[in-house]
């Protein structure tokens, strides 16, 4: 019973029941909305523009198809690259893009007659004198500090290890960029023109390269990778070869035939991997 002037207490029972059709009053404030077809039909459309937009100015999608430049890059690997960081700054996007030269020690995408795009790193600037000894780059006579170089196993090769070579003995070599190549040559040294580019792969005995073709024009540099997006586990030809399995490894095969599938689908670790 209550006391003349309390407030009585409200008990589950006697708090009035909705009508019906109605939400309860715990569900009142929940509003649902659904978007209608030209909101819908909008926001797919700015999606398709930024996408659109990204791929033609910013990023393009790339396969790594050899492994010249094991092991920065993978056979398998898929890139994004950024089409502007090299591209001539204008006043409309100066603001938004950054932009910046071409240094020494970059990983470029560059135009190429065969195949369409390549990808290398810069090891001779315009005006670098530059030679090989041994495998070891020296620019300006100071050898590079490269620990992204591979050397993997490979026969002798007096060409590719010491350059500029003084005796054509490659048939790979291009003969053009033979005859341009002496001309070149001060010293034992190679000077880089004005303009041009020396770039090396990675894999420097599994890579063919401005020690073979060329230098490339500075207008043929397109991008820089950015970032690994996937990777597909695919075979190189400087794999070592895979050690069969044993009859006690064999025995699990079956337990773990799904799980050996996913994980030996792709290197999941790459993913996301930013290039260096």
């Amino acid at each position: 019973m209550s006391t003349p002037g309390s407030i009585p207490a409200l008990t589950p029972a006697s708090t009035p029941a909705p009508p019906r059709g109605q939400p309860g009053p715990h569900f009142a404030h929940l509003r649902v909305h659904l978007p209608t077809l030209p909101e819908a039909l909008a926001s797919l459309l700015r999606t398709v523009v930024v996408a659109l937009f990204l791929l033609t100015f910013i990023l393009q999608p790339l396969l790594i198809p050899s492994e010249s430049m094991e092991h920065t890059l993978l056979v398998g690997d898929f890139l994004l690259f950024n089409k502007q960081v090299y591209a001539p700054a204008g006043r409309l996007t100066r603001w938004l893009l950054p932009y910046r030269p071409v240094e020494r020690g970059d990983i470029i995408v560059f135009h190429h007659p065969e195949p369409p795009l390549l990808v290398k790193r810069v090891v001779g600037m315009p005006g670098d004198r530059l030679r090989i000894e041994d495998g070891r780059v020296i620019v300006n006579g100071v050898a590079l500090d490269e620990p992204y170089a591979a050397f993997e196993p490979a026969p002798p090769n007096p060409f590719r290890d010491n350059f500029p070579a003084r005796i054509y003995t490659d048939p790979q070599v291009d003969p053009d960029w033979w005859a341009q190549m002496e001309s070149l040559t001060r010293n034992g040294e190679l000077v880089v023109p004005p303009g041009e580019y020396f770039v090396l792969g990675d894999n420097r005995n599994h890579s063919k390269d401005s020690r073979y073709w060329g230098f490339v024009p500075r207008q043929a540099i397109v991008a820089r990778p950015l970032v690994i997006y996937f990777s597909l586990r695919r075979p190189s030809t400087t794999d070592p070869q895979q050690a069969s399995l044993s009859a006690g490894d064999d025995k699990l095969g079956h337990d773990r035939e799904l799980s050996s599938m996913l994980a030996g689908f792709a290197r999941w670790k790459r993913i996301f991997h930013v290039v260096k």
